[in-house]
């Protein structure tokens, strides 16, 4: 019954976004000693989840992962709402902020085939599905005769593609597929040298109305500290490169000993230049260390990297 529902959770319908809205949901009642059943998870469609046949700069960007989700937080129709934390756009609206994060799982993306086990041995001219423009310019980078398509879809569609043929192969967060159980499906897990993440890849994000005080107290608990402080680091990188689904980077911050160390990555589309950046501080610092790599880097790249618009002015 209604009355029984302590907490309602947001989340989009896709098999890895309700298992993540499961596992949000399994870690908020075990820190209050609520049934499971008193947490409730809301499925709401997004434009995202509507939009599949262009890539998501020609759609809107990221936003459209998590606006409709947005409006249904701040309108008060759920407490909180569950993000891969990749889809969250730079800028959050006026009203939510993000309240915790669970343990970051696994980072690194997998190569799913059945023509071969590593990106270098794909045939000549292999088609390589995928929709991000990160992992399109990483690969890219390693091989120029790839052909790169559109391939979007829920992570069991992009799958069947790429073991049935369809495509000759496509490039998934491994962190989906274990969250799935899907690991084993994995033809080889990509090193971080060639293939850096999109920031916040691997992390789930909890977000809530920045002034209730109730759904901030009833996170707080179950927000994993390491994650949050990369994903800190991380997203103040990505929003000094004004950050969006029109220009490939990547960026990784991890906790070395007690140092925060910070990787970031600027790609040009077609993989034929990359440009990296890497800084270290105190994790307390973390927003700085972010920002400072982001100004950094974008004083490096040449004209024509980022898209009109999107350049930071120098300071």
């Amino acid at each position: 019954m209604a009355s029984d529902i302590l907490f309602t959770l947001g989340a989009r319908g896709s098999p890895l976004a309700l298992a993540q809205a499961r596992e949000a949901r399994r870690a908020i009642a075990a820190a209050h000693g609520w049934e499971e059943a008193g947490v409730a998870i809301r499925v709401i469609r997004t434009s995202g989840d509507v939009i599949q046949d262009r890539p998501l700069a020609e759609a809107g960007g990221k936003g459209l992962f998590t606006k409709e989700i947005d409006a249904a937080l701040i309108a008060g129709q759920i407490d909180a709402a569950v993000h891969s934390a990749k889809d969250l756009p730079t800028r959050l609206p006026d009203g939510v902020a993000i309240a915790g994060c669970l343990e970051r799982e696994d980072v690194r993306d997998a190569l799913i085939s059945a023509l071969a086990d590593s990106i270098l041995s794909l045939p000549y001219g292999a088609r390589l599905g995928a929709a991000s423009l990160r992992r399109r310019a990483q690969a890219r980078r390693l091989r120029p005769d790839l052909r790169v398509e559109l391939l979007r879809g829920n992570v069991e569609t992009r799958l069947s593609k790429a073991e049935t043929g369809a495509i000759d192969a496509t490039l998934l967060a491994l962190a989906g597929l274990k969250r799935l159980g899907l690991a084993h499906r994995a033809r080889a897990v990509l090193d971080l040298e060639s293939f850096l993440p999109a920031v916040g890849q691997g992390a789930v994000a909890l977000t809530a109305r920045s002034r209730d005080a109730r759904a901030l107290a009833a996170l707080a608990p179950i927000d994993h500290a390491d994650t949050m402080t990369a994903l800190t680091a991380e997203r103040a990188f990505l929003a000094e490169l004004e950050g969006s689904c029109r220009t490939p980077i990547a960026g990784y911050a991890r906790l070395e000993g007690a140092a925060l160390v910070l990787t970031g990555q600027v790609l040009r589309e077609d993989g034929s230049e990359a440009f990296d950046v890497r800084l270290e501080g105190a994790p307390a610092d973390a927003a700085r260390l972010g920002g400072e790599a982001g100004r950094d880097l974008a004083r490096r790249l040449p004209p024509g990297i980022l898209p009109a618009g999107e350049r930071p002015v120098p300071q």
